[in-house]
């Protein structure tokens, strides 16, 4: 049996997972940002395909060659779970990173680690501190065990929109997480390295700091992967959905201690789809796979903000594939305008009312973001009416209020 698989599956581990496990994950939704843009979006869509999609923080690059040609050239064994094609996988990665396997837990995407983590360490007595806006979901798992969330705003939101450290590590005696996610959802910002070991070697020692990488390759900023080599109470989330262009295969894993790991392993783990993780492993080889990506979104990102400020809009200093935009008008009218004209941005956070996320795109698709957004902006309740689809329901009518 491979190594890595060892831990979570042990006799008396195995009935902990099918008595515990099953019992405490039931009801509980591993709440993913595709969920999110699809709750934003609402019912009256009908094809989820129809028209430019830049609200989920995807690549639209899709996985690269050798990771397609590694997914169809795994079809024919779809029959078989091949288990040693995850050891193999944590194996890489852990030569890749410098770490042990045993440092590292493989899931279908980084959300599952992410839900686990906070239902882990969290509880009403220890909450969950996080930056405001950030990636909302750590909060649904938080609320589902009673765990108060602290919201933070970012420090200097008009300037580097970094985390507030030293306020999050004021905002509570007892967290039992403090979630930083660098770069930032949804501001595509990054907090410097020296601010997050400022929270590491400051957080309460039971604390743990979860630190999600999911957009590191987008940027230059350092990883984060020292302290786990160092033996802090950090664990490390990374994914393939967003660089790699993976979100629809889904793969990532979590790193970390391995007692840390250790309490993830109550709320179960699956074998993973061979197509993922072939797809992983091929695409992890590719060595200069990371750097030509990260360039081309990082040209698409820079045109589209710098034509933005020609125009006149503020938006957050992004180094990933998302950044925040002021409208200076209510940013869910701008947003239900947008969708009128077939061109779907988004979300709205309460704490910037005014502010829509946009996802970068393919430039063909923000040049049609451009169009939309300068004839929303010149009448957007009109832009809004004028849609053919615009009466199939209220936008975001039965599913935006259930995230907030």
């Amino acid at each position: 049996m491979p190594s890595n698989l060892k831990a979570a599956i042990t006799r008396r581990g195995f009935f902990r997972f099918a008595a515990g496990a099953s019992a405490a994950v039931a009801g509980l939704p591993v709440v993913t940002e595709g969920m999110l843009a699809h709750a934003q979006r609402g019912r009256r869509l009908g094809d989820p395909n129809h028209g430019v999609h830049i609200d989920s923080n995807e690549n639209p690059l899709g996985p690269c060659d050798a990771a397609r040609q590694a997914m169809m050239s795994m079809v024919p064994m779809g029959g078989r779970y091949l288990m040693n094609q995850e050891s193999d996988m944590v194996e890489l990665i852990a030569k890749q990173e410098g770490l042990d396997a045993k440092n590292i837990r493989a899931y279908a995407g980084s959300s599952e680690p992410l839900a686990y983590t906070v239902l882990a360490f969290t509880s009403p007595s220890k909450p969950l501190v996080i930056a405001d806006p950030g990636y909302e979901a750590p909060m649904f798992s938080a609320q589902s065990v009673g765990a108060a969330v602290l919201k933070v705003p970012l420090s200097d939101p008009h300037g580097a929109a970094a985390h507030d450290v030293k306020a999050m590590l004021a905002a509570a005696s007892n967290p039992g997480v403090i979630y930083i996610c660098n770069p930032n959802n949804p501001t595509g910002s990054c907090t410097p390295r020296a601010d997050i070991e400022h929270v590491v070697a400051n957080a309460p020692k039971d604390t743990v700091v979860l630190i999600d990488e999911a957009y590191i390759h987008l940027c230059d900023a350092p990883r984060s992967m020292d302290f786990v080599k160092e033996g802090k109470n950090v664990i490390v989330l990374r994914t393939f959905s967003k660089l790699y262009g993976m979100a629809g295969v889904r793969m990532g894993f979590a790193v970390g201690r391995p007692d840390l790991l250790e309490k993830l392993d109550y709320f179960g783990r699956n074998f993973l789809p061979i197509t993922a993780t072939s797809a992983a492993i091929a695409s992890l080889k590719q060595a200069d796979l990371v750097d030509t990506r990260k360039k081309i979104t990082a040209g698409t990102r820079a045109d589209t903000m710098a034509w933005l400020k020609q125009q006149g809009y503020a938006v957050t200093p992004s180094e990933s594939n998302c950044f925040m935009l002021d409208t200076k008008r209510p940013g869910k009218e701008v947003l239900m305008a947008m969708a009128g004209k077939d061109v779907f941005v988004g979300r709205i956070w309460p704490a910037w009312p005014t502010n829509v996320r946009i996802s970068v795109g393919t430039p063909e698709e923000m040049m049609t973001f451009r169009k939309a957004f300068t004839e929303v902006m010149a009448n957007p309740a009109t832009a809004w009416m004028e849609s053919p689809r615009a009466h199939g329901g209220k936008f975001g009518e039965g599913s935006t209020a259930r995230w907030s």
